[in-house]
């Protein structure tokens, strides 16, 4: 059993040929292809398309709820994580912490 892709259900079961099916939501897929959707494409303030592992600047000060100062423009963060949703990357920046941050406010390093 595989789970499934589109509702995450555990009970994905093999269908035909390489395809499994979804009990639970009716998706059919192959384990062994990626689906063009399921790619994640994030891009920067510049257009440049924004990778896992990659590093970013921010390019305007940014506030911090409940932080004294704002994150300052020109910061570099390492190491970024892509997410689906608003704020498209998660991070660490030294002396705040874990953040997620939109990608409209940084541009590739």
């Amino acid at each position: 059993m595989k789970p499934c892709l589109k509702c995450n259900s555990p009970y994905g079961y093999p269908l035909r040929d390489e395809i499994y099916a979804c009990p639970e939501c009716g998706n059919e897929w192959n384990p062994n292809e990626k689906m063009e959707e399921d790619i994640l494409k994030v891009l920067d303030s510049n257009g440049n398309e924004l990778n896992n592992g990659d590093s970013v600047i921010i390019i305007k000060n940014l506030p911090v709820k409940g932080a004294p100062k704002p994150i300052k423009a020109g910061t570099k963060i390492k190491n970024i994580r892509l997410t689906d949703g608003d704020h498209n990357i998660d991070c660490k920046i030294d002396g705040v912490g874990s953040m997620a941050l939109k990608s409209e406010f940084v541009r590739k390093a």
